[in-house]
């Protein structure tokens, strides 16, 4: 297993939009390799590249028995929307409701390079979305209402994990060509 430390809340590439992937070569092979086994250890229904200092255009996902990976995705939104309790690694023990869209056609590619469409509904059309949110550098704390991002910022900042220490900034063991710490 390749189990890496996945970065909190504070860590500036969180913030960062990832670049799209270029080279579908072993080190992303290994990167969606490294992200699956971190998700599923953690446990989490999804995890994205930038959760782990690596800013590319990945991300993961276990839903439902499920398991997958896209990479460069674009997505399409149903109009019809869900509200939901969501949570994020990144963001240990916090849980908010969020609205996002009931359904998404998510189009990427996978790890080889292949084209992939993803069609998904309820939970998995909301882990997608959120996992493309971290790779556009948006929290799911960013969508909520003034009143709950509030809420949120305030369980952040009583939580164990936050304001301990400044945000430790690892090496990834990932080539970053720059982006990403």
């Amino acid at each position: 297993m390749a189990i890496q430390p996945i970065r909190l809340f504070g860590d500036p590439v969180l913030r960062k939009p990832a670049i799209e992937v270029v080279d579908f070569d072993k080190e992303l092979r290994r990167l969606v390799e490294d992200l699956t086994d971190t998700m599923m250890d953690a446990p989490g229904a999804g995890l994205a590249a930038p959760q782990l200092g690596v800013g590319l255009r990945v991300f993961t996902w276990y839903v439902d028995g499920e398991l997958g990976h896209l990479v460069n995705p674009s997505l399409d939104l149903s109009e019809e929307i869900q509200d939901g309790p969501e949570g994020c690694l990144s963001l240990p023990d916090l849980t908010f409701d969020c609205r996002r869209a009931l359904s998404v056609v998510a189009k990427g590619y996978d790890m080889h390079g292949e084209p992939v469409v993803i069609e998904g509904s309820d939970l998995l059309a909301r882990a997608i979305q959120h996992e493309t949110d971290h790779l556009d550098g948006i929290l799911f704390i960013d969508r909520l209402d003034a009143d709950a991002r509030k809420a949120a910022m305030r369980e952040i900042r009583e939580s164990e994990w936050f304001g301990l220490e400044k945000p430790t900034v690892k090496l990834s063991p990932h080539p970053t060509n720059g982006f990403g710490l």
